[in-house]
C-alpha cells in the first residue's frame, strides 16, 4: 500500500469522530510518518485528547495515557525497581513509558522533575533507572496537551523540553457548521469518548509506519528549497523581536514535516509550498520573544508569519 493511501485510510477513521479539525489531524500524522512527537494547545473541550486517543485506536500499536498532576512523581512514568523475596534480588517494573504511544494529558500540571522523565525517552528512545539503559519499544511517539488558559498549579515546558516535540499545534474552536456536525453527532453518546465504540478501527500496524518512514526520508528536496529554509532560519534569528531564533534541528524538523507533506499530496519531492505549510508549528514553541515585543503584545506567531511572507520564495 502507498504511502498516499495508508494517509487516507487513517485521514478516513480519526475524521468518523473528530470534526473541522483538517490541519490540526494532518500535522499530526505528518509528526506520526516522520518520527515526531506532537504538543497539542488549545482551551478546554476541543477534542484534544480525543483526537490523541483516536489516533491511538486506529493504529495496531500499544497504548498508554497518563493524567499529569503536580504530585506526579518520574517512576510513576519511566517504572522503578522492587525487591523480589523469592529471588533476593532487584527487578525494574517498567512504567507507562514503556509503550508504543504515549499520551501526556495536561503535560503543563507536571512538575519540572516529572517533565524531565520525559525527555531522555523523547529524544533517545530509552529510560535509564539507577545505571541501566532500557530501550524503549519502536516506534515510540508521545503526543501530549496541554490548555493554554490556566495558570494556577501548572509549570510551564522549558525549552529544552519544548524543543523534544516536532509540532506545536494550536487546536481552536471549530467553524459553524463543523460545530453543528459535532453537536449532531455526538450529543447521543452522552460524553462517551472511547473511539473504539465509535466505531474506529486499528488500520495501520508498526511495521506499516517504520515503512512510511524510510519512505519519507527517501523524498526529494531541491538546493533551492534549502536554501529557502536556511533563509527562514537565519531571518528568525537576525530578527529584533526574537531574543531566541530558531536553530539547525528545528531546520531539520522543518524539513522531515515538509516530506511528509508532500508525501500526503502525492508528491515524491518538496516545494516551497510545504514548507510554508509546517513552519509555524515546527517554529512557533522553538523561538523565544524579546521581551520588548513581549510587552507590546506580539505573539510569536505574528512574528513568523511576517518573517514568512518577507523572505524569497523560490521557484
Amino acid at each position: 500500500m502507498s504511502l498516499e493511501a495508508l494517509y487516507q485510510k487513517l485521514r478516513d477513521e480519526i475524521t468518523k469522530v473528530v470534526f473541522g479539525q483538517d490541519e490540526v489531524i494532518d500535522l499530526v500524522l505528518a509528526a506520526l510518518f516522520s518520527s515526531g512527537h506532537v504538543l497539542l494547545e488549545g482551551p478546554p473541550g476541543t477534542a484534544k485528547t480525543l483526537l490523541a486517543r483516536t489516533v491511538a485506536a486506529a493504529l495496531r500499536l500499544s497504548y498508554r495515557r497518563v493524567q499529569m498532576t503536580p504530585d506526579l512523581l518520574p517512576i510513576d512514568i519511566t517504572g522503578s525497581s522492587i525487591y523480589r523475596e523469592d529471588q533476593r534480588s532487584f527487578e525494574f517494573r517498567k512504567g507507562p513509558i514503556f509503550t508504543n504511544f504515549l499520551l501526556a494529558d495536561e503535560i503543563n500540571r507536571a512538575s519540572a522533575r516529572t517533565q524531565s522523565a520525559l525527555l531522555e525517552a523523547m529524544q533517545e528512545l530509552q529510560v535509564t533507572y539507577d545505571g541501566v539503559t532500557h530501550q524503549l519499544p519502536e516506534p515510540f511517539l508521545t503526543f501530549a496537551t496541554q490548555n493554554p488558559i490556566e495558570h494556577e498549579g501548572t509549570y510551564p515546558l522549558p525549552l529544552a523540553q519544548l524543543d523534544r516535540f516536532m509540532f506545536k499545534v494550536i487546536v481552536t474552536y471549530p467553524e459553524a457548521v463543523d460545530e453543528e456536525k459535532v453537536l449532531r453527532e455526538h450529543h447521543a453518546t452522552g460524553g462517551m469518548s472511547d473511539p473504539l465504540k465509535m466505531n474506529v478501527q486499528a488500520v495501520v500496524g508498526p511495521e506499516d509506519l517504520l515503512e512510511a518512514r524510510k519512505i519519507i526520508r527517501a523524498t526529494h528536496i531541491r538546493e533551492e528549497v534549502i536554501g529557502y529554509v536556511r533563509r527562514l532560519l537565519h531571518a528568525t534569528r537576525g530578527d529584533d523581536s526574537l531574543a531566541v531564533g530558531a536553530s539547525p534541528r528545528s531546520g531539520l524538523m522543518l524539513l522531515m514535516a515538509a516530506k511528509s507533506l508532500a508525501r500526503f499530496a502525492g508528491r515524491d519531492f518538496v516545494i516551497p509550498d510545504d514548507i510554508k505549510a509546517a513552519f509555524l508549528p515546527v517554529m512557533r514553541h522553538r523561538v523565544v520573544l524579546s521581551p520588548s515585543a513581549e510587552l507590546e503584545g506580539t505573539t510569536s506567531d505574528a512574528v513568523l508569519n511576517y518573517l514568512l511572507e518577507s523572505v524569497e520564495v523560490p521557484r
